[in-house]
């Protein structure tokens, strides 16, 4: 039976800052997308940044909890 890798988080922060920075773009783009939405397609649109902004917290706090871990050494 194969041996489970050990946890690599060595890069888990910047991993999650590329994760922020994609959320990002995608908010803008979906705001560029709503000059051209009916109303409905604009509410699921705004509903939707609204969840990717509550991602994007949640991706910030984790960032600084990883940061902190790696100053410790992860332990």
């Amino acid at each position: 039976m194969p041996r489970p890798k050990p946890d690599d988080r060595s890069d888990n922060v910047e991993k999650l800052q590329e994760m922020v920075q994609n959320t990002i773009e995608n908010i803008e783009k979906a705001e560029e997308t709503m000059q051209f939405a009916s109303p409905e397609e604009q509410e699921k649109i705004r509903a939707k940044n609204r969840r990717r902004e509550e991602a994007i917290a949640a991706m910030r706090a984790e960032i600084k909890d990883e940061a902190a871990a790696r100053e410790h050494g992860y332990q």
